[in-house]
């Protein structure tokens, strides 16, 4: 969901993990002179159409080919769990988007999926203490935005599934635990 906290917690993460980097589908904007126009004179930013996504699938798959050559600073996470200690060679790639689960072409290489959700009222509010280039024209949240998270949030259950799902309302605390503790178990799982 927009303005959910994906990018915010995926930094956070990375702060705490080994070898951890992040692409970011916002990255992958098209120009918003390539970003096509409905009747209503809204901008379809939330749409696959208007993202580079074969591009995003080359950074994944070139990250996961050579992680170590990535840029990737090798350093000690902060608050260091005892399973993290001596991972020299374990590599973390977050890929943190609003619409990464409803393309086929990167459902193949996740480990593991998160959602974050928010209720119409407070994804609304959010979004509107947000400054957008360019800024989203009256009307745009009601008639494009959530009507698009809606549809692709659907197609997204209906197509996939091991989704942990957050409730974006919770603190990022409780979140950043939350996702930090599935995480450590996820890697025990993969090192056995």
């Amino acid at each position: 969901v927009t303005n959910g906290g994906k990018t915010t917690l995926a930094e956070k993460l990375k702060k705490m993990l080994p070898n951890c980097d992040i692409i970011s589908q916002d990255d992958f904007f098209k120009p918003e002179s390539e970003v096509e126009t409905d009747e209503r004179g809204f901008k379809l930013y939330d749409v696959l159409d208007a993202l580079y996504m074969d591009e995003m699938v080359k950074s994944i798959r070139n990250w996961m080919k050579n992680p170590a050559s990535s840029g990737v600073v090798r350093q000690e996470p902060q608050n260091t769990h005892d399973s993290l200690k001596n991972t020299d060679d374990v590599y973390i790639l977050i890929v943190e988007g609003f619409l990464l689960y409803n393309y086929e072409p990167l459902n193949e290489l996740w480990n593991r999926r998160y959602f974050l959700t928010l209720p119409y009222e407070e994804c609304k509010r959010r979004r509107s203490t947000r400054v957008y280039q360019p800024a989203d024209t009256p009307g745009y949240f009601d008639g494009h935005v959530w009507p698009m998270y809606l549809k692709y949030k659907n197609e997204m259950e209906e197509n996939a599934s091991n989704f942990v799902y957050l409730d974006g309302t919770k603190s990022q605390e409780e979140l950043l635990s939350c996702m930090y503790s599935d995480i450590i178990q996820e890697l025990k799982k993969l090192r056995e």
